[in-house]
């Protein structure tokens, strides 16, 4: 199991994030498809989300009352454009956005068209240190109607704690990125990961961060480069029977698998790993556990996972 990180440690990184988090949570990632009837089949048919058309020749994912919690725009290629972050309330997106633009993180204030797009009041973007897109985004002004799985899925885990998490490639400049979403944004570290994939190989560090929203993480920074600009992403549904249902419908439409069932030891998710449309790892998980951001201690992680997630199985 995670086991606590050594005291020392602990005081090391409690003193470098003293503010509270100006983000709740990952209120939605934006991917671009150069066709994205591909990602409408996958998330029907796969993922069990509802479908849209977008007015830009994009779709649309639906997995709760929100108009949709991943946009696919088209584009040249296929991969991951944004991570969209939803601010704890408007004093927080302010707040960011002076902290942003004094930590010189190319930030750029959307336009109110811009903003409705993504269906909120207001939206600001920038670039972290390691190349990764992000938005910002505060007052939910969108749709709401009640989500109806077209495959019978029971719901996923969204709420106050966003559509899942995601993890995001810093193979340079990895502490300057942890150290913008830590310091200047004010999330707090959940666990950390000393990844050793071969005796011989290099370690690679993996920070996972949590919001306010008490999900154990909304984003992970891994010290690995990635082309498709994201490691993967993670959806939680709310049974395992979910999780089993969609392991059957990948094998069945031959969607590529990249790490079978299991267990993670930091926060607990019984999922699996599939390839996307948009060249990334999508994880498709349940049963996480939630933190307290106010008392929660980081931990070390030792392994992967407790049981199962046999990652060669994406390199076969």
């Amino acid at each position: 199991m995670s086991r606590r990180a050594p005291a020392r440690i602990i005081a090391a990184l409690k003193n470098k994030a003293q503010t509270m988090s100006k983000i709740q949570a990952l209120a939605y990632i934006v991917v671009q498809s150069a066709e994205p009837a591909r990602w409408r089949e996958f998330g029907e048919r796969v993922l069990g989300m509802a479908a849209y058309d977008a007015p830009d020749g994009g779709v649309q994912l639906k997995m709760d009352e929100r108009a949709f919690r991943i946009a696919v725009l088209p584009g040249a290629d296929d991969r991951y454009l944004y991570s969209g972050w939803e601010a704890t309330d408007e004093r927080a997106f302010e707040q960011a956005a002076a902290a942003l633009d004094r930590a010189g993180a190319s930030l750029r204030m959307g336009s109110a068209d811009e903003a409705a797009r993504r269906a909120f009041k207001r939206l600001l973007s920038f670039v972290d240190p390691s190349g990764n897109r992000h938005e910002l985004a505060w007052g939910y002004s969108g749709a709401r109607a009640p989500f109806v799985s077209p495959l019978g899925v029971s719901g996923f885990k969204t709420g106050a704690q966003g559509m899942g998490h995601t993890v995001l490639p810093a193979a340079q400049h990895f502490e300057a990125t942890v150290a913008l979403f830590r310091q200047t944004l004010g999330m707090g570290l959940s666990d950390v990961f000393n990844f050793k994939p071969a005796p011989d190989a290099p370690v690679i560090r993996i920070h996972f961060l949590h919001g306010a929203s008490g999900r154990h993480h909304s984003l992970a920074l891994a010290e690995m480069p990635n082309p498709a600009g994201c490691v993967h992403a993670m959806v939680e549904v709310n049974s395992m029977t979910d999780v089993g249902r969609a392991y059957d419908r990948r094998e069945k439409l031959g969607v590529k698998l990249m790490a079978t069932l299991g267990q993670h030891e930091n926060d607990r998710m019984t999922s699996f790993y599939m390839m996307t449309p948009g060249n990334f790892a999508l994880e498709y998980g349940w049963g996480g556990i939630d933190v307290d951001p106010a008392r929660w201690q980081p931990t070390e992680t030792k392994q992967v996972s407790i049981w199962g997630h046999d990652f060669s199985v994406g390199f076969r």
